[in-house]
């Protein structure tokens, strides 16, 4: 059975997608760029965004009853792979455990962000 998870404590989706979706012991999280749900604002540089990113996964894998550590795989999105070190300066902090990873630059992100980040987690 699908179990669609959702929290205030990130930010909403703008399309027609879930924050999240778990089922059978798993968790799939859309991805998450570095809105602050509270604001709605945007933090500049790549720190910010990173830190902001890592939260918002943060904020869905604890309304599903789990933590980083339970973060099997990630996919990661850079606008400029020129940050690849800021950007894992932050992400090590967060994912202790460390997941597989897939790290990617892409043309765009939406809202022009600098990052995004979506995660597999499991029980």
């Amino acid at each position: 059975m699908k179990n669609v998870i959702s929290t205030p404590k990130a930010p909403a989706a703008i399309g027609p997608y879930a924050q999240a979706v778990q089922t059978d012991g798993l968790l799939f999280t859309s991805g998450q760029i570095p809105v602050d749900p509270a604001s709605g604002e945007i933090p500049a540089g790549i720190e910010a965004q990173a830190e902001q990113s890592c939260k918002n996964v943060g904020a869905i894998l604890e309304a599903a009853d789990m933590g980083f550590e339970n973060v099997l795989k990630t996919t990661c999105f850079l606008a400029d792979m020129g940050d690849f070190a800021a950007f894992n300066a932050v992400y090590e902090r967060y994912f202790v455990s460390k997941p597989a990873r897939s790290c990617v630059a892409v043309k765009a992100l939406p809202k022009g962000v600098l990052c995004e980040i979506e995660a597999v987690a499991g029980r």
